[in-house]
């Protein structure tokens, strides 16, 4: 199965539709739709139902991107993760990428390589988010779409940098398309994969085997006890037999054990062999009363 776990969303958006069709005539599974936010966090966070085919509330809530830009803006994400299937983090600098890395409760750590960065990828950095499960996205079709060649050559030197810095582990790829025309083949993202620097048994797992792991680990974290124990049965008690089942099983049993309809039970062998002992008995007992012993001998006395 292969996904692409980050397709802008906004409200009454004419592009959208196009786009899902073109992804899913692409050959692609699983597609996430994805809500941006960013700045100031809103003071009611209320997670978006978001529905495909038009602007309406009626789908599942869609993963949120959220642009960190202030390291103070992270006491709230408690309450994204949990309105939110999955959460992603842009960092605009190494100070958020390093608290985004290493303390965060995120899901993705979402770069924008379209632009220069101040700073360089470090191994140590990037290591401990990869241990604590969080995967790094990459998006191509901003350089792709992009008017000038300066994004384009951004983007190539940022993603080789970002796949030498994480040994080539932890890594999704993402479209991030507005539009149809900005969206590729699974095949030719793996090999535009190669071209950044990412072998090809790589990069299919970045946009298969990764990035279901990023699904599955956050419906995890939202449905289960700490990411562990997953509570399917709860050891509900079983319903009470209604009147009508009651009955047939009472009529069931009076069958079986050979009440109720006009015939015996068959006897068993050790019954059978007692009632025949029984008879036997009762047979030989006239016989032993009717032989009498003889009657003794009376002696005569003569009288004097």
């Amino acid at each position: 199965m292969f996904y692409d776990l980050n397709v802008p969303w906004s409200l009454n958006d004419p592009e959208l539709q196009r786009t899902l069709a073109f992804l899913d005539e692409l050959g692609y599974n699983v597609v996430a739709l994805t809500h941006t936010i960013s700045g100031k966090l809103p003071s009611d966070l209320v997670s978006l139902h978001i529905s495909p085919t038009a602007g309406t509330t009626t789908a599942p809530p869609p993963p949120l991107h959220l642009v960190l830009s202030d390291s103070n803006q992270n006491y709230r994400l408690s309450s994204l993760s949990g309105a939110y299937d999955i959460l992603a983090i842009r960092p605009t600098d190494e100070k958020t990428l390093q608290q985004a890395c290493q303390t965060l409760d995120c899901d993705i750590i979402s770069l924008d390589l379209t632009v220069r960065l101040g700073y360089h990828f470090k191994f140590k950095t990037l290591s401990q988010a990869i241990e604590r499960g969080v995967r790094f996205e990459i998006c191509y079709a901003p350089g792709i779409l992009a008017s000038d060649s300066m994004a384009r050559r951004n983007l190539i030197s940022n993603a080789t940098q970002l796949i030498r810095a994480t040994r080539g582990r932890g890594l999704i790829i993402s479209s991030e398309a507005k539009r149809a025309i900005g969206c590729r083949g699974p095949w030719d993202v793996v090999n535009l994969a190669a071209v950044w620097g990412l072998g090809q048994e790589r990069g299919k797992e970045a946009i298969s085997k990764e990035a279901r792991f990023v699904t599955v680990s956050a419906q995890l974290k939202r449905s289960s006890y700490r990411g562990v124990v997953d509570v399917i049965y709860g050891g509900e008690k079983p319903e009470a037999p209604k009147e009508e089942d009651k009955g047939k099983s009472d009529a069931s049993k009076k069958r079986k054990a050979g009440v109720g309809d006009g015939k015996e039970a068959p006897l068993s062998k050790r019954e059978l062999k007692r009632r025949e002992k029984k008879a036997r008995m009762e047979a030989s007992a006239p016989s032993c009363c009717n032989d009498s012993a003889p009657a003794p001998a009376q002696a005569t006395q003569n009288a004097p």
